[in-house]
């Protein structure tokens, strides 16, 4: 009998210890699944999304160790941010992150349960994305770029690569939510600067070429490209238009300049995205979007592109050179 109770008790012991590490994983906490939705394609936005990455581990996430990110790229298409946006949803992401304000209009369209981080090119207020910057007090917040805010900046840095310029030409999409802004900030800068400004329309890709033969015929000495996703994504397009017509062009990102653009000013994306990893990781530890304030750039960055200055026969003036945070040769 105290064998049989031996064996039993040896059995019982064996069937426990292997039923240990099935209870242990049970009670292993879930590792969370962050939603990235980007317009733009994973090679075209490589830099910023390990920006987002590196935001992340600063609170203590890491990709594929303690939480998994699922990547939805738009690869520049517009209209398949809604789908993507919904199958994030769907997938019951514990935040999603939107890095545009395509994608951040998107997203909000599909949940108002599900935390969102954004980065918003436009005023989040008027998009409908929060009900203030200070308590955005739904379910979104995020990095506001003020792209619009820094228009007047860029034609200053235009005007000054090009003092020769008296008529400049401003690349506008009169559809866009913050056109008029722009514009007005613009006029404003023009007069202080006793400079005209020429207005041409551009709301799709078939309306560009038309665009820069209105500048041509128009003699504009330069040009300034507003800072709107749709140019962004149409950037080899416009600045090979800008090398063809020969006119001196200023735009709101880098990318615009290591393709071949002139000049850039506007504010640090990667950085931007950063910060944007920063608020998504917060948010996994049990804060709020309703109560993170919206988020302010603290970096902004000009790039000047010298092969570029040097085909259009122009020389890089020393004051703009040394304020430069990247010259591309």
């Amino acid at each position: 009998m105290s064998g049989i109770r031996r064996r039993d008790f040896v059995i019982l012991l064996g069937g426990g210890a292997a039923a240990w590490p099935i209870a242990a994983r049970a009670q292993l906490p879930k590792m969370p699944v962050i939603g990235f939705l980007d317009l733009r394609s994973p090679g075209e936005a490589a830099n910023p999304a390990a920006a987002f990455r590196e935001g992340l581990s600063e609170v203590g996430y890491v990709e594929g160790q303690n939480s998994a990110i699922e990547y939805r790229w738009a690869e520049g298409q517009l209209d398949r941010l809604p789908a993507l946006a919904t199958e994030l949803v769907r997938r019951q992401v514990a935040v999603i992150f939107a890095g545009s304000t395509p994608s951040a209009q998107a997203t909000k369209a599909a949940t108002a349960t599900i935390p969102i981080v954004f980065v918003s090119a436009g005023d989040p207020v008027q998009l409908g994305l929060v009900a203030s910057f200070n308590r955005p007090g739904g379910n979104a917040t995020g990095i506001n770029l003020f792209t619009t805010e820094l228009e007047s900046k860029k034609l200053e840095l235009l005007h000054e690569f090009v003092p020769k310029a008296a008529v400049i030409g401003a690349l506008v999409n009169p559809s866009y939510v913050h056109a008029d802004t722009q514009l007005n900030d613009l006029q404003l800068a023009a007069r202080a600067l006793g400079r005209q400004i020429h207005v041409v329309n551009a709301s799709n890709e078939s309306d560009i070429d038309a665009a820069y033969a209105t500048l041509t015929q128009r003699r504009v000495g330069a040009l300034l490209v507003t800072s709107i996703p749709i140019f962004t994504r149409l950037r080899y397009q416009l600045v090979a238009l800008a090398a063809t017509h020969a006119i001196p062009a200023i735009y709101g990102q880098r990318e615009f300049v290591t393709v071949g653009g002139l000049m850039s000013y506007g504010t640090n994306l990667a950085d931007a995205y950063r910060k944007g990893g920063v608020y998504t990781g917060r948010i996994l530890k049990g804060e709020k979007p309703a109560d993170l304030p919206v988020e302010a750039p603290v970096k902004f960055e000009m790039t000047i592109n010298l092969k570029t200055a040097k085909a259009l026969g122009l020389d890089v003036p020393p004051t703009l050179l040394a304020r430069a945070d990247e010259v591309i040769e």
